[in-house]
């Protein structure tokens, strides 16, 4: 059994627990977990193991986000918002879709943005591998690693680093890279990991839904990411009829958490590389090559 013992470095920093378990019990008992930046990331990026663990008595999810969204683009009602009055929205928002979504627990670190992008900055690193210490989670949902946000990015390297530091016999089965800021359609079939997200709509629906600092303050997330898994479920495969009504993808990084010889930024570039041959492959295929 993992050490359920923490300690996380910002004063701000909570972990809350839906159903009232001890804080060291709902961390345990973590099956599936996702690291992500920003509040509603999780719901976005990891609904593949919010779903795999709704009403189910083995399975939990447990979400950590790591910074406190202060940054967030804002208009309308909440224009007028100060960071610390979008911090603590966004906190209770999350608090939220964990009450709804049935998570075993929420981290919820609070560091500024800097902070996280700050390969030398002690605090969240030391966080996630605190939490870490106290779970032996089956499979892990991250930011990909050719995502276009920086802090996403930044969040994908510490989370590595922190799964990497784990013991042998505790570290994950699965890690998976999931699409956000910059879709993953374009990888390779072959290196194309393709999560159903076409039931519990309604509960999708209504996760998205809760983040209404986001949606009210002028980024409307809930139409974009439904419309990006049902457009996935059709955009999939070009000779077969849709075989699901909503589809997450992502990248396996696995062997990235197996092997800490492996550099993440040429296991990154390999994913680009792989689609580069395949489209010369495709050209060669059909009489496509230069100056023809």
């Amino acid at each position: 059994m993992p050490d359920a013992a923490f300690t996380l470095s910002h004063p701000d920093a909570e972990v809350f627990v839906p159903d009232g378990s001890p804080t060291a019990v709902a961390i345990a008992r973590t099956t599936h977990l996702a690291i992500t930046a920003h509040a509603d990331d999780l719901e976005f990026l990891a609904w593949p193991g919010i779903d795999a663990c709704f009403e189910k008595p083995d399975r939990w999810f447990t979400g950590i986000v790591m910074t406190d969204g202060a940054g967030s683009a804002r208009t309308g009602r909440f224009a007028h918002f100060t960071d610390a009055g979008m911090v603590a929205a966004r906190r209770e928002e999350q608090r939220a879709a964990a009450r709804l979504g049935g998570y075993s627990a929420v981290a919820q670190l609070g560091h500024p943005s800097a902070t996280v992008k700050d390969a030398s900055a002690a605090g969240p690193s030391g966080d996630l591998r605190s939490l870490l210490a106290g779970m032996q989670p089956r499979i892990v949902y991250l930011h990909n690693p050719a995502d276009s946000h920086d802090t996403h990015v930044a969040v994908f390297l510490r989370s590595i680093a922190a799964l990497r530091a784990m013991p042998a016999d505790r570290k994950p089965a699965w890690v998976y890279g999931c699409e956000l800021w910059r879709d993953l359609d374009w990888l390779t079939t072959a290196d194309k990991v393709a999560f159903s997200a076409g039931r519990r709509i309604e509960l999708q629906d209504a996760l998205n839904a809760v983040f209404e600092t986001q949606i009210a303050g002028g980024k409307r997330y809930d139409l974009a990411v439904r419309g990006r898994r049902r457009a996935h479920a059709t955009f999939h495969s070009s000779h077969e009829t849709d075989a699901d009504d909503g589809l997450v993808f992502a990248m396996n990084l696995t062997p990235l958490v197996a092997d800490a010889s492996l550099d993440p930024l040429a296991f990154t570039l390999g994913f680009i590389e792989r689609l580069a041959d395949d489209v010369r492959a495709r050209f060669a295929r059909v009489g496509g090559g230069p100056g023809r």
